[in-house]
């Protein structure tokens, strides 16, 4: 327990505990004054003297142990014993950034470990983790789209949310035009000078209600940078698909990834394309876009520290009263 506190304490002056140094010529001066004082007869045996010993003469160093004991409390209230706590107040300009998630079948393909998809989610929470100040949104597609968390700062609902993103909440597709469409929708009206969507797809657009050219000139009148990642190795990869009898099957499915369309989108709007072929390519793309897409921040730190010497300055005001007490009354001597 004692170690546990001292743990947490800081002292504002440390260099009070070179008062110590005192202690050992104290009791060098207590002890040579004690025996300086002693009477000496001589007699024959101390036998009888042995008997007649009182308490008092057992007890007769405790003043004096209780006067170190007072003057080390004091020289510990001297150190200011204390404890900090640290805080930390980010302000600042923040971007708005709106996630937009491919969550079609072929996003379950497991080139990418577990999956696409979870993939995905992994590093968009660890991308929402590293924007403190930004406001970030959450846009999911597939053969249709759906804003699954408006502009927040609630960092907590973001990657909850984006976490529990599971198959088959929409109709299947790769609608690339309605999901860049809802997320333009989302950030036409914000105040911000920056705003961004980072739009992650494994497919070729196919389809939708809104067509990803008219999408992508909705971003560029409203100054919307846009950055596309393509997920996906080259060639083949393993996609879980229904047997037909309940059961699941691994079949090999062709990587076809609209390469053109997103290195367009990116470029015309002053973004990006990235390619992503497995899990370390992906995060160090949010790791990039992290790097281009800087919020202002300013941090300011706090520390609040709590005193807590008062403890051992009444201790030492109670032993010295103990010490004068006893002094004048138990162990007074008399002329």
């Amino acid at each position: 327990m004692l170690y546990n506190w001292y743990q947490h304490i800081e002292f504002a002056y440390p260099s009070a505990f070179a008062l110590l140094a005192l202690l050992p010529l104290m009791i060098y001066w207590y002890l040579k004054s004690s025996n300086s004082q002693q009477g000496v007869i001589t007699v024959s045996t101390v036998a009888g003297f042995r008997k007649n010993s009182s308490w008092k003469n057992l007890l007769r160093h405790s003043l004096f142990v209780i006067r170190l004991l007072a003057i080390i409390c004091i020289i510990i209230a001297l150190a200011r014993p204390q404890t900090r706590n640290d805080e930390e107040l980010k302000t600042g300009e923040g971007i708005d950034i709106i996630l937009c998630l491919d969550v079609s079948g072929s996003m379950f393909a497991q080139d990418l470990l577990p999956n696409r998809l979870e993939a995905a989610k992994q590093v968009a929470a660890n991308f929402v983790d590293q924007r403190p100040t930004d406001r970030i949104g959450v846009v999911i597609f597939s053969g249709e789209s759906f804003t699954l968390v408006p502009l927040t700062t609630d960092k907590t609902v973001l990657k909850s949310q984006i976490y529990n993103i599971q198959r088959g909440v929409l109709e299947d597709g790769t609608a690339i035009g309605d999901g860049l469409g809802v997320s333009v929708g989302r950030l036409k009206d914000s105040k911000t000078k920056s705003k961004v969507i980072i739009l992650l797809t494994d497919g070729e657009d196919q389809g939708g209600r809104i067509d990803p050219l008219a999408a992508k000139e909705l971003a560029k009148a409203y100054n919307i940078r846009v950055y596309t990642i393509g997920v996906g190795t080259d060639g083949y990869a393993p996609v879980p698909m229904p047997d037909g009898a309940g059961g699941v099957v691994v079949r090999q499915q062709k990587v076809n990834i609209g390469e053109k369309l997103l290195r367009m989108i990116a470029d015309e709007t002053g973004g990006l394309y990235f390619r992503a072929r497995d899990n370390e390519s992906l995060n160090g793309i949010y790791r990039e876009i992290d790097q281009l897409e800087k919020s202002k921040i300013e941090v300011t730190a706090l520390k609040r520290y709590t005193e807590k010497f008062f403890p051992f300055a009444i201790a030492a005001a109670i032993l010295l009263l103990l010490e004068i007490a006893l002094r004048y009354t138990i162990f007074r001597k008399f002329p």
